[in-house]
């Protein structure tokens, strides 16, 4: 076989390689470092189990149980580590793993490897942001540039604080496990802002290169809320975080054309929703009954407007404005203005909201969905030339593959060809 006929089957075992690590990284991380006690440890093992694969699989073929390929790599390779090492807490967690007890001893209420994880990197020794990138790193198996999209930060500056708060987790000896009953509650508030983060790197995957939806990342982030719940039986964030993921996944299925287009919300077909995901969505926030509703009940009940409402054009924009109002109260941002500012163009007109999306400028000129909500505002409000100057910003800026399609598509229908040049003259232009 010539190389160029051997292109395809090299693509494919590729891809292959890439949707074991989506499916299973978080898995054999969690499970090698219940086994070795050392998360920087798994984490490196694990990574080279995977770049083997890269070297060896092309040429010899795709194991019958890739996953387990892989898990079995990583803890030979682990073993292999510790005898190389001459300490003697190396060689006992050499003998740890090489006398694993099966089921692994109780280390909390829950037992779940990904959970005790999660716990981990969430640990409140380390900083708010350490623990959401470490747990996006660790846990959800992003990349370091996956991540620092998802914070508007430089890929350095993820990558530093990734290596700290590991070195963190060494030196404070945190321990691997889910925290006792009394502790949850003070703990959690950070592993919902992580499960979070995840869900929309699953539902709006932030890399070109990658599938605009990840179903495994939502698919975890709801089953690790689920797991949080059962901890936590009460708590009415991890429930509103709880409905506002089943009411967002609900959507999922339909929000891709055949092509790979995002479709708007106000453009999917309604009937092809999820309605057993929508009920159990709707049915959590009828549990709900507080008079102060945190962040993530909000959002969810935002989202149950969209997902009650027969068509699009029986949206309930008012209602829409009052809760991004609310929110800005309790968490204010100028995102969560943005957002205020689409809602506030249905309810009353673009040009209004126009206004206050301009004012936003300073603190989202680098975020794709500013210039995007400003080029759809500009179009709506009939100022095509500047709308295509906006969506030519989003395209720039964007990540998602299946929105930059939808962008570009936005944009060609706008695209306005260059006057005609006067004999001798200049181009004739539109000044911005």
């Amino acid at each position: 076989m010539n190389a160029d006929a051997g292109e395809p089957a090299r693509d494919d075992v590729e891809a292959r390689i890439a949707q074991v690590y989506r499916e299973e990284w978080a898995r054999i991380v969690a499970g090698l470092t219940r086994r070795c006690g050392d998360l920087d440890l798994a984490e490196e093992m694990a990574a080279e189990a995977f770049a083997s694969a890269v070297e060896r699989w092309p040429g010899e073929g795709l194991p019958p149980n890739p996953g387990g390929w892989i898990t079995t790599t990583a803890y030979r390779k682990a073993i292999d580590r510790l005898r190389r090492e001459s300490f003697r807490d190396a060689k006992q967690r050499e003998a740890l793993m090489l006398h694993d007890p099966e089921p692994p001893e109780p280390t909390g209420p829950i037992e779940d490897d990904r959970l005790r994880l999660l716990f981990t990197c969430c640990h409140p020794v380390l900083s708010l942001e350490a623990r959401v990138a470490l747990t996006l790193r660790i846990v959800g198996g992003l990349t370091v540039e996956e991540i620092a999209r998802a914070f508007l930060m430089r890929e350095s500056a993820v990558r530093q604080r990734i290596t700290r708060a590991k070195a963190k987790i060494k030196t404070a000896r945190i321990p691997y496990q889910v925290p006792a009953a009394e502790d949850l509650r003070s703990r959690v508030d950070g592993v919902l802002a992580v499960l979070y983060l995840v869900f929309n790197e699953g539902y709006f995957a932030s890399g070109p290169e990658l599938p605009a939806l990840r179903g495994e990342l939502t698919a975890e982030a709801i089953r690790l809320t689920r797991l949080v719940g059962e901890l936590l039986p009460g708590d009415t964030e991890t429930a509103g975080l709880l409905a506002l993921m089943l009411l967002s996944e609900a959507r999922s299925g339909v929000r891709l054309t055949d092509d790979g287009e995002l479709i708007r919300l106000g453009d999917q077909d309604r009937g092809a929703w999820d309605r057993g995901l929508i009920a159990e969505g709707l049915a959590i926030l009828d549990g709900l009954r507080g008079e102060s509703p945190g962040r993530y009940e909000l959002l969810a009940r935002i989202n149950a407007v969209h997902v009650t409402a027969a068509v699009a054009d029986r949206t309930d924009w008012a209602r829409i404005v009052e809760l991004y109002e609310r929110l800005e109260r309790i968490d204010p941002s100028p995102v969560v203005t943005l957002n205020r500012a689409i809602a506030l163009a249905e309810r009353d007109s673009p040009e209004s909201a126009l206004v206050l999306v301009d004012s936003l400028r300073d603190p989202l000129e680098g975020f794709h969905a500013f210039h995007m909500t400003r080029a759809e505002l500009l179009r709506a409000a009939g100022r095509p030339a500047q709308a295509v100057e906006a969506y030519d910003h989003a395209i720039a800026l964007a990540g998602n593959a299946g929105e930059i399609v939808h962008l570009t598509r936005r944009r060609d229908e706008l695209a306005v060809p260059p006057a005609p040049r006067k004999p001798g003259g200049p181009a004739n232009g539109e000044s911005r």
